[in-house]
């Protein structure tokens, strides 16, 4: 956990897609926009994926449900959180709000 408070306070937005190894199907789908993603942000932005089984506390801590939920963080604080699929134009437009 308290590398995940480090990583939230970044002054540059901090995209998080918690999501489950088990869903393989649409986890390869969110692999390819997240790196579509990463590579339209460059370095204005962080995108992290999170195994929600791995990070169990975490997860609970956030009260993460659904799968996928994206979050928008910037300097500690949760900005956007919405989950089910998203397109990789959504997220860059959302993300690029924060910056």
């Amino acid at each position: 956990m308290a590398k995940f408070g480090e990583l939230i306070s970044s002054e540059i937005p901090v995209l998080i897609d918690f999501y489950t190894e088990w869903d393989e199907e649409t986890s390869d789908d969110f692999n390819d926009i997240l790196r579509d993603v990463a590579a339209a942000l460059g370095d204005k932005a962080k995108v992290i994926k999170i195994d929600i089984e791995k990070n169990e506390t975490l997860a609970n801590a956030l009260r993460i449900k659904g799968i996928p939920t994206f979050i928008i963080y910037k300097g500690g604080e949760m900005k956007w959180r919405q989950s089910g699929d998203q397109d990789a134009n959504t997220l860059i437009s959302l993300v690029q709000q924060y910056f």
